[in-house]
């Protein structure tokens, strides 16, 4: 079987802070102080979930932040 291309991490600030990443259709989840420690956190994961033969060769983050506007 070949690889996935890439795989989608939807990243965010925790409520208990530090930040908090999970993948886009898969049950993978990781959670980090800093954003470095995320994105080892989740190379980790990922690793974890899947065979070798099997390994995304991109992960992708999409960091979501919000913003208030106050009018």
């Amino acid at each position: 079987m070949k690889g996935l291309e890439e795989i989608i991490f939807l990243v965010e600030e925790s409520a208990e802070g530090g930040y908090e990443a999970r993948a886009l259709g898969y049950s993978i989840y990781t959670e980090e102080e800093s954003i470095e420690g995320l994105k080892k956190a989740i190379v980790d994961a990922v690793k974890c979930h899947f065979e070798e033969r099997e390994m995304p060769r991109i992960i992708r983050l999409h960091i979501v932040k919000d913003a208030i506007i106050t009018v």
